[in-house]
């Protein structure tokens, strides 16, 4: 059974850091590519972050230079490092795990928001 399991959501005012956590189980995480998405009320889901089995790190344009992403294998564990956080980063964030077009497993989701 194939778990994403998304921790370390929470209210932070603007300014401030989060990092979000995904635990993996279930898969050959190592051969995975990890991904961060996020969807605000109101919006389609969208892609923050990327990482590929081989550790190649992609970002959406409003999040780069703001937020870091990374992998532990040996953990199954992908992270999600979010610095300078604005109200406009206010989302549920999901953790998504693909290792192909028709292989692909989502977390449950953990909410971000950003308000003073």
């Amino acid at each position: 059974q194939v778990q994403l399991v998304e921790s370390g959501g929470g209210l932070v005012q603007p300014g401030g850091s989060l990092r979000l956590s995904c635990a993996a189980s279930g898969i050959t995480f190592s051969a995975y590519n990890m991904g961060w998405y996020r969807q605000a009320p109101g919006k389609q889901r969208e892609l923050v972050a990327g990482i590929t089995s081989s550790g190649r790190t992609n970002y959406a344009d409003s999040v780069k230079g703001r937020c870091t992403i990374s992998r532990n294998n040996a953990k199954s564990m992908v992270y999600l490092q979010m610095n300078s956080l604005k109200p406009e980063d206010t989302a549920v964030y999901y953790c998504n795990a693909k290792l192909t077009s028709s292989v692909a497993y989502w977390g449950q989701g953990t909410q971000v928001t950003v308000s003073s």
